[in-house]
Parts: C-alpha cells; structure tokens; sequence
C-alpha cells in the first residue's frame, strides 16, 4: 500500500492529479484507489458502528477512507489530513488523535491502517522541535501521551505504538507525511 500511496504522490507532483485541500485529498485518493483495487469497497465518512463497532470505544466516529472487501474482510483503513487554516499546535495534535483512532480501528480488525498528512505550509514541517512540534519536525517519535497543546491542555491522546514523522516533497512547498499504524 505505502507503494501506491507514493504512486498517487508522483501523479500529484507531476499534475496529473490536483489537491488543493482535505476534501480534494480524500475523494481524489478515493477514486485512485478504486482503480487500483476494482474489486473492494472504498467508502468515505464511514462510521464506526457500520463494522460493527462500539462508538463509544473510539476516539473518533467517522474513518476518513475505509476499503474493504466484505464486513468481514476489513483491507485497508485511512485517516487524511490536508490543515489548510494555520493552528500548528492544534492540527498536530489532531494528528496524533487520528493515529490513535487507526491503532484502534486495526486492532479491531482492519489488517492495514495509514496516516496521511499533506502540508503546504512549512511551520508543519520545519522548525523548532519543542512539544509536539518535535513530533512533527524532529526526529521524536510519536508515542505515548500526548497533551493537548494549546488552551487549557485539559485534553490528552495515548498512542500504544512508536511512530516517526517523515516528510516527503510532493512540489513546491507541498509535503506529505505517510505512517503505517499497527494495533
């Protein structure tokens, strides 16, 4: 999958296919997939309890791209990001709330489960590496739990597993960050 993922990256570079926000980046993702994989289901804004799972349980409700085969054939999960509005801070930690939802989702069954984040501004990527800034553009790993950074930092995400953020051009000033979450 991290093969075709780069695949649909090139195409991004080479203008062969266009985004310009997180909607773009999800339905033009989407409709790469289904001509990769004909044979299974890509859904968007799939909830949780449609596999049968108890919302309750999740830190989030709705899986920004699901593939699937059957219910019972859970292939392939994906949350995407494309922050488009400044907050630094905020969308990081919103990163790391995406990478506990996946953890969750393939322990639940899905047998492979990616990030995405797409950037067109370099404070995402570049910059001092204090808090949760150094998971992003240092060589921190993403685990554990992490605070939320900014307000009343009453808010917290654990991460189970170690994961480390790794920027790659796409063109000009975009960058994408692809990890693979394990349960």
């Amino acid at each position: 999958m991290k093969r075709i993922i780069s695949q649909f990256f090139e195409l991004v570079a080479n203008q062969k296919i266009e985004i310009y926000n997180e909607f773009s980046l999800q339905h033009e993702l989407g409709i790469f997939l289904r001509g990769q994989f004909p044979d299974r289901k890509i859904q968007f804004e799939r909830n949780v309890s449609y596999f049968g799972f108890d919302k309750p349980k999740y830190e989030k409700k709705e899986i920004d791209l699901a593939m699937y085969t059957g219910k019972s054939e859970l292939n392939c999960v994906m949350e995407l990001k494309y922050p488009r509005n400044g907050q630094v801070p905020e969308s990081m930690f919103s990163f790391c709330k995406d990478i506990a939802f996946l953890e969750q989702l393939s322990k639940s069954g899905f047998k492979s489960a990616y990030f995405i984040a797409v950037a067109d501004d370099s404070l995402f990527y570049s910059g001092g590496a204090d808090g949760i800034y150094g998971l992003f553009r240092g060589e921190q790993s993403i685990t554990g739990t992490i605070l939320k950074p900014t307000g009343k930092k009453d808010k917290a995400v654990n991460i189970i597993g170690s994961y480390k953020a790794r920027w790659k051009k796409v063109i000009g000033k975009t960058k994408y960050c692809l990890i693979e979450v394990s349960s």
